[in-house]
């Protein structure tokens, strides 16, 4: 006889059963009452025509027809889970947008704004890539980055995501500090410096502090280091406004005396001029610029 619909959750009742060899355990992995599943364990038997469990005092034990059926049951929904789990899987992935960014833009700025993008797009999935090198964008490459320069990359779509401005900052404990009032103090002190195409000497020459010896005590690659070097009392650091904010808002550092500079380079989301974007990497995008930046 042909396999009826209305007897799937008996079928599904019973498998479990079989499996625990007990009612009330299947009955509590399927949110059942014991009831409910010895019922559809009863109806399945009737329409087979067949005892598939042995009643007794301490409990049920399957029969050779039991047996038999649970097998084939288990295996059935087995392999019915597991097409399950890949459809669901595939369309997790299809939601995928993947991403080169910036290391110190993605922990300052574009993790606290997470929340934000899964309120807006709770389907959207995020695989970020923050190595240094630039990535190549071929087809197992990813959709978009967020990249920080002139704005225009041979072969690449780039849209404006914000522009940057310099300013020094310094731990407000820092010891002295109560006694740097200009931008000629701050030459004085201990400069922590990152690999940005602008530097200390462009933001001094932008304060008119001429002559000044300019020592960069600590160096590093990526500017959330810098930063974190100057919350922890090691000097002043040459911070952008966009990556300094939290660290602002937070009080672990304070702006300095002296002009902002305006950045030559600002962010930039970048994609291949020659594919169209994924709609999930469509809607990124959209809600990227969408974003307020100031």
């Amino acid at each position: 006889m042909a396999l009826r619909a209305d007897l799937l959750p008996a079928l599904a009742a019973f498998e479990s059963a079989a499996r625990h060899q007990n009612f009330t355990h299947a009955a509590e992995e399927l949110h059942l009452t014991a009831s409910a599943v010895s019922h559809h364990v009863r109806k399945l038997e009737s329409r087979l025509g067949v005892t598939l469990f042995q009643r007794h005092a301490r409990g049920v034990s399957l029969t050779a027809e039991g047996r038999q059926l649970a097998d084939a049951a288990s295996s059935a929904l087995a392999d019915v889970d597991s097409v399950v789990r890949g459809l669901r899987a595939a369309r997790a992935e299809h939601n995928r947008v993947r991403i080169t960014t910036l290391h110190s833009l993605t922990y300052t700025w574009l993790i606290p704004r997470m929340r934000d993008l899964h309120a807006a797009h709770p389907d959207i999935r995020l695989s970020l890539d923050t190595e240094v090198a630039l990535t190549r964008f071929d087809d197992a490459g990813p959709d978009l980055g967020i990249r920080h320069g002139p704005g225009h990359w041979p072969g690449l779509t780039a849209h404006l995501l914000m522009d940057e401005t310099l300013f020094p900052v310094a731990a407000p404990d820092l010891p002295g500090l109560d006694k740097v009032t200009t931008p000629a103090d701050i030459a004085r002190m201990p400069l922590i410096a990152d690999h940005a195409r602008q530097g200390w000497l462009d933001w001094f020459r932008a304060a008119d502090v001429h002559g000044a010896h300019i020592e960069e005590r600590h160096t590093f690659s990526d500017t959330t280091d810098a930063l974190n070097a100057a919350a922890f009392g090691h000097g002043a650091a040459l911070a952008r406004q966009r990556i300094v904010a939290p660290y602002l808002e937070a009080g672990r550092l304070v702006q300095l005396p002296g002009p902002e500079l305006q950045a030559r380079w600002g962010y930039y989301v970048v994609y291949p001029a020659h594919r169209r974007l994924r709609p999930a990497a469509r809607r990124f995008v959209d809600w990227l610029l969408s974003q307020p930046v100031d």
